[in-house]
């Protein structure tokens, strides 16, 4: 079986061709500035060259032809026609309280989806928008939805409900969502797979670490809490978003100091987090040359992040009532060793000992702990594609 993965944002698509049953990637590509002048394509398949070329491409639709036809290509393609894609897996990041597994999408379900619209405004309108084009280029090929949130709806009430006139609950769904959800399910059930035994004997802890992070109780093999909430930008301060903040002081800039409410929403998405600390820049990266030069700010920016990484760590073994063990994902999570040193660095009285000497440098999956931990350490790089063609797979096979 071959399925399609998107992940389409407002000028962008991403894109691979997956064998879910193997987990073998046949082709792979980004689309950019889709809907500008001179978009651009980088398109890779397994043993053939590298396609990296600028492309006329208006809107998604076009975008989708194109890469159809890379794919077909003789040059750069996988595969003789559209007929042996068996189906498409789509990223929506928002599936409110209605959705609480993948699903085959129908009318009533993008329907459904473009109702959560208030509830992810910068990236629901672009799945929607990739949902949209596959249909109109693939015509009646099955598309699935995956969502992010799904994961996370396991989540007991008073780990979601915020203290709040309980009406705003009812009316309008304000609670906490979580986000991430298909990776913190990779990880999880990958992180099981690596210690050997059932999830359902487990207590884990999940840090999916980059420009967006957020970290994830799983217990039994449940979320039982997480720290993105109504939005992605709750919990720990990221790239460019603040985390977790006192409504007041929101309040304050737009009471006191003029600020516009669009504003305010510009600055918090887009102006705060380690970019806002530091002056410099929301790359981790470059964070770490910054303070290695002296540059006080970026260094706090990284001392930020990982202090209140550690302190979710905390909550959440408290949470559960134990942890066995703890893996970190994502950009930062899987690259930057100096990061999980800061992160695990006190944290040997609940029996959690950082391997050091391992952890230098280490950049792929695997173990980092020490012999002696009580709590297993592991860096298990997130594949959320594949968990999208794994789930379109299984509702395919029941049509």
């Amino acid at each position: 079986m071959k399925i399609f993965v998107i992940n389409a944002g407002s000028s962008s698509v991403k894109y691979q061709l997956i064998e879910p049953e193997t987990g073998n990637v046949l082709a792979k590509g980004l689309c950019e500035r889709i809907g500008m002048d001179a978009g651009h394509i980088k398109h890779t398949s397994t043993g053939k060259p590298v396609y990296d070329a600028l492309v006329d491409m208006p809107d998604h639709a076009k975008a989708i032809s194109v890469v159809i036809g890379l794919l077909q290509d003789k040059e750069y393609g996988v595969i003789s026609s559209l007929d042996e894609i068996d189906a498409v897996g789509h990223r929506v990041v928002h599936g409110g309280e209605e959705f609480f597994e993948s699903v085959l999408i129908d009318d009533k379900v993008l329907a459904s989806i473009e109702k959560c619209v208030p509830l992810a405004p910068l990236h629901n309108p672009a799945n929607i928008t990739g949902i949209k084009a596959c249909m109109e280029v693939m015509g009646s090929l099955p598309q699935v939805a995956v969502f992010d949130t799904a994961f996370h709806h396991t989540m007991e009430k008073k780990a979601y409900m915020y203290a709040i006139p309980y009406e705003f609950y009812e009316k309008y769904g304000v609670r906490k969502y979580g986000f991430h959800g298909t990776s913190h399910r990779y990880v999880s059930s990958r992180m099981a797979q690596m210690l050997g035994k059932p999830i359902e004997d487990l207590k884990l802890i999940v840090c999916h670490l980059g420009n967006g992070s957020s970290l994830c109780a799983v217990d039994k093999g449940k979320s039982v809490d997480t720290s993105m909430g109504f939005t992605p930008m709750d919990g720990l301060p990221m790239g460019t978003r603040p985390g977790h903040i006192d409504a007041g002081a929101v309040l304050h800039m737009i009471i006191n100091f003029g600020i516009k409410p669009d504003e305010v929403l510009n600055i918090l998405n887009k102006k705060s987090g380690m970019l806002g600390v530091s002056g410099v820049s929301s790359d981790f990266r470059d964070l770490e040359k910054a303070a290695s030069e002296g540059n006080e700010r970026s260094a706090l920016a990284r001392e930020m992040f990982c202090y209140t990484v550690k302190k979710t760590i905390g909550s959440y073994m408290a949470a559960m009532g134990g942890v066995d063990a703890i893996a970190f994902a994502g950009g930062v999570g899987e690259n930057d060793s100096g990061v999980r040193e800061s992160i695990l660095e006190g944290l040997e009285w609940f029996g959690i000992v950082l391997d050091k000497e391992k952890n230098n440098g280490f950049r792929s999956e695997g173990f980092i702990c020490a012999e002696e931990s009580k709590v297993a350490l592991m860096v298990v790089p997130t594949n959320e594609e594949l968990m999208i063609a794994l789930d379109t797979k299984a509702i395919v096979e029941k049509l």
